[in-house]
């Protein structure tokens, strides 16, 4: 289903966005895999790619008000747009706050929670190059859906064994806060997919 033309300024930028929060998941599974001063280099990277998605999410305000006949409902390009940046503060406030809080090594589960992240990050970069070439918009969205679930199941096991075993409760606070971020993000993840959603049903 073709919802936005292929020359469509819309369009572009969200792609421009989501091709960001792409590299920033791989960026950050790269140094939660790596730990201690691959993941600090790789939050520094995330930092410059957040500032840069921020541009592409200003640009699409700045033309979100000017545009007098838009190609979807403002509201729901404005919606697609906070989601999409949400995404990318998420992957930033985690990246930082395993440096900051000096988490090495990374446990096993936040290295799965951020390949969960990556595969969402993917699945809605095939979303919206969908927009584009009449793909199938809600099978990548049901994905996302479906990684949203998992990545809960795995976050609640993650957080019982965390109150089970850790002893240190400095330790458990911030473990236990980094896996709110990282599950935070893959919400905003679902938030994007369940707009896609919502536009395809409007347009169908």
């Amino acid at each position: 289903m073709r919802l936005l033309p292929r020359e469509e300024k819309f369009y572009h930028l969200f792609l421009k966005q989501v091709e960001i929060i792409s590299e920033t998941a791989r960026v950050l599974l790269d140094g939660v895999r790596s730990g201690g001063a691959r993941m600090a280099a790789c939050a520094t990277d995330i930092s410059v790619m957040e500032h840069r998605g921020d541009e592409v999410i200003h640009e699409i305000y700045t033309r979100l008000n000017q545009t007098f006949i838009t190609p979807i409902d403002p509201e729901d390009i404005h919606n697609v747009s906070a989601a999409l940046d949400n995404v990318l503060d998420g992957m930033e406030d985690t990246s930082h706050r395993l440096v900051s809080y000096r988490i090495d090594p990374i446990p096993p589960t936040m290295v799965t929670l951020a390949e969960i992240v990556a595969a969402c990050a993917a699945a809605l970069k095939k979303a919206f190059e969908a927009l584009q070439n009449n793909g199938n918009i809600m099978e990548y969205c049901i994905e996302v859906n479906r990684l949203e679930n998992e990545a809960d199941r795995i976050g609640r096991s993650a957080v019982v064994e965390l109150f089970d075993k850790e002893k240190d409760p400095i330790t458990l606070i911030k473990l236990k806060e980094v896996y709110e971020f990282i599950e935070a993000t893959i919400d905003s993840c679902e938030d994007v997919a369940d707009v896609l959603q919502n536009v395809v049903v409007k347009n169908s």
